[in-house]
């Protein structure tokens, strides 16, 4: 077979003269082979220029290296640096990540679910759309593959890894009521239980500070939320229906659009006498450090929240399902204090 393509594992075991089942023991495993074996292995993968096919490997496994990873909305650069990190963790746990996203529509990520039971994955890390999933989906889906959820606490699989929305929210409502007026609260229609949680937690924080709480919320349905924000921004501008000069909103993306209409209406942001308003928000988000002014958030952990799930997952992959109920894991947020307040 000299100058011809290697197009699967019958043909390099014919050219290499080594035996199909040695073969499968390799990709498997490496190590599972006597080293000299290994090594004619490799100057032969070498010679004939041969990549196994990962997937049709995986699934002929018993228990298949691949991890499925679903997100949202990939083009926010919030869930694109959480899937970053957790696809790393796995890549270097000897695993096959796949991610998907589920572009914000309920249609793509129940075909993203059922595509990823497909692959028979060794366990899966999904952040679901939230009021927009089909719960009973993700329901079968979680009850099929050890599955970790994180970021959007729906109640299925057998860990959630997120964020404490409720201490992050005092954290900066407090922050805000100290330093200057008291903030309304800018949000449009929730999306998933964060915005929700945020809202709730506002109101507690504001009451508890005898401060009565302003919402403000802008209209939208699409994951479109920097457009949201300037739109429903320059229009509450326009008619002066900002309660407040301080305005808290649900997510950074909502705040990088505020921020664009108060400099398209002239206003100045920031904390001092000449500035006209204070925004702030939540999450920081990898773009909040960059605008104009840089937006003053509370922070969340994205390092831990990555690193637990994928820790609970290889925890109920190696060992199976060793957790008495379902655990819920809450990293705190930080202060992220800028200029824009």
């Amino acid at each position: 077979m000299a100058g011809q393509k290697i197009k699967n594992m019958d043909e390099l075991a014919k050219v290499s003269s080594i035996s199909r089942p040695t073969l499968s023991k390799y990709f498997n495993d490496p190590e599972s082979v006597r080293k000299t074996t290994r090594q004619k292995i490799e100057t032969a993968l070498e010679k004939y220029d041969y990549r196994p096919n990962i997937f049709a490997i995986n699934q002929n496994r018993k228990l298949t290296k691949t991890i499925g990873i679903l997100v949202p909305y990939l083009a926010d650069p919030f869930f694109a640096e959480i899937a970053r990190r957790i696809e790393l963790s796995c890549i270097e746990a000897g695993f096959w990540p796949t991610v998907f996203s589920a572009h914000g529509e309920q249609e793509l990520e129940n075909n993203a679910l059922a595509t990823m039971q497909s692959l028979r994955p060794a366990g899966a890390l999904i952040a679901p759309l939230g009021r927009r999933s089909d719960f009973e989906a993700v329901r079968r889906f979680a009850e099929d593959v050890p599955t970790v959820v994180f970021d959007s606490n729906v109640n299925v699989g057998e860990a959630f890894v997120g964020h404490d929305n409720f201490q992050s929210t005092e954290l900066i409502v407090d922050y805000l009521c100290r330093t200057g007026e008291p903030p309304c609260f800018f949000e449009m229609p929730p999306l998933n239980p964060n915005a929700n949680k945020r809202r709730e937690a506002y109101v507690m924080a504001m009451e508890n500070l005898g401060q009565t709480p302003e919402i403000v919320q802008v209209d939208g349905a699409s994951w479109e939320f920097e457009q949201i924000g300037l739109e429903g921004g320059k229009r509450l501008i326009e008619e002066r229906a900002l309660p407040s000069n301080t305005v808290l909103c649900s997510n950074d993306r909502l705040a990088i659009g505020l921020i664009a209409a108060a400099y398209q209406k002239g206003l100045r942001v920031g904390h001092g006498p000449e500035c006209a308003m204070r925004i702030a928000g939540h999450d920081d988000h990898p773009w909040s450090r960059y605008t104009c002014p840089p937006l003053t958030t509370v922070s969340q952990d994205y390092s831990s929240i990555a690193d637990r799930s994928v820790e609970i997952l290889f925890d109920l992959i190696n060992g199976g399902n060793k957790y008495q109920s379902r655990v819920e894991t809450l990293f705190k947020g930080n202060l992220v204090l800028r200029s824009s307040a």
